[in-house]
């Protein structure tokens, strides 16, 4: 087994690990557990997406079952792209229907604060090894547990979920006259089962046996650019690229409704930007104003795109570690409109990105 190391819980500390597995009930198989550690999470009004880092300490082995016989290997998941951009999957909750929002920015599956009842969601317990509560940008929010979660064929048990305030998301949805999200389904379920995620086509392929070694069928890349995928401690994903000729690296995140930089990378860069009615907000953050500029060329991997508006906002508190001022530093988030446009397609079981030329 390896060596056990410990992390703390935002700035002053918390150490205790956790664990969670993640059981395919329908077909009798199970992943190994994944050993975690949840540190920050942040949700933004446009984008709903859960910044969250969480530091894995380590897998454990664990038995694995085969599947039985003639079980589907890959189920594809049609989903429903909404007036805010977001990627919906309709799910089932304890056995009640639930839409939540595919989002590749969120390390963590999450469940909006007002739904934990209508769901029937339990707390965390000593028995589960999970903390009752996490906390999040310096405040704290609760753990839950769903007895089962099932996404399309997939069923996963006693599935941990955290608690946030999805109010922001709630209030754009009815301005929109549209249903309002449950929650967010984040890398913790799209990495295990080697998910791939075809943005323009709004289809998610999950893996259902994780023991059978081969990618999902039918992907079609013609035309299509690869861009690794750096995947952090914090189960963030990050492509290498550059603004304006300036190398900088970029979250790709789903759950943003639109490609964001950083205010002060764009200062330093000297472009122009300029006032928009809207504003971001975010877990126990206070809500900032979202500017717009115009980018020469934004450049992703080997893909250049050219002339491209993207918005502009403070991403401190957002991003964290350093990462702002990395060498070369995290300028922003690729978010969903430049992904749809680009036909983007994120592997995670190969950490591939996907783009067209």
């Amino acid at each position: 087994m390896p060596k056990k190391r410990r992390a703390c819980l935002g700035s002053r500390g918390d150490p205790s690990a956790t664990q969670k597995c993640f059981t395919y009930k329908k077909e009798a198989c199970s992943l190994r557990p994944l050993r975690f550690r949840i540190l920050h999470m942040a949700r933004r009004v446009a984008s709903i997406s859960c910044a969250v880092a969480l530091l894995l300490l380590e897998y454990l082995a664990a038995p694995q079952r085969a599947c039985a016989r003639g079980a589907p290997q890959f189920q594809a998941l049609p989903l429903v792209r909404s007036r805010q951009n977001h990627l919906l999957i309709r799910a089932f909750i304890n056995g009640k229907p639930a839409w939540l929002t595919v989002d590749s920015g969120a390390p963590v599956s999450a469940i909006a604060l007002d739904r934990r009842q209508y769901f029937r969601l339990k707390p965390a317990t000593a028995e589960s090894n999970l903390p009752a509560r996490v906390q999040i940008n310096g405040g704290f929010n609760n753990v839950a547990i769903a007895h089962e979660l099932r996404i399309g064929g997939l069923a996963l048990i006693d599935e941990p979920l955290v608690t946030v305030d999805l109010g922001g998301s709630t209030r754009a949805a009815r301005l929109a006259n549209e249903q309002q999200i449950d929650g967010i389904i984040g890398a913790d379920i799209l990495f295990p089962t080697e998910a791939v995620l075809d943005c323009e086509r709004q289809l998610l392929i999950l893996k259902m046996d994780p023991n059978i070694a081969g990618r999902a069928p039918g992907l079609n890349h013609r035309g299509l650019k690869a861009v690794p995928i750096q995947v952090s401690d914090g189960y963030n994903l990050y492509v290498n690229g550059s603004v304006n000729g300036t190398p900088a690296r970029l979250m790709v995140d789903t759950g943003s409704f639109t490609t964001l930089l950083h205010r002060s990378f764009v200062r330093r860069m000297r472009i122009a930007t300029y006032e928009t009615q809207y504003s971001s907000s975010a877990v126990n953050l206070k809500e900032r104003g979202v500017r717009v500029a115009r980018i020469r060329k934004l450049s992703v991997g080997s893909v250049d795109i050219f002339g491209k508006d993207v918005g502009v906002i403070d991403l401190e508190g957002l991003i964290h570690n350093g990462l702002l001022e990395g060498s070369p530093p995290v300028a922003g988030l690729l978010g969903a409109e430049t992904l749809r446009r680009q036909h983007g397609i994120i592997d995670f079981g190969t950490r591939t990105l996907y783009l067209r030329r």
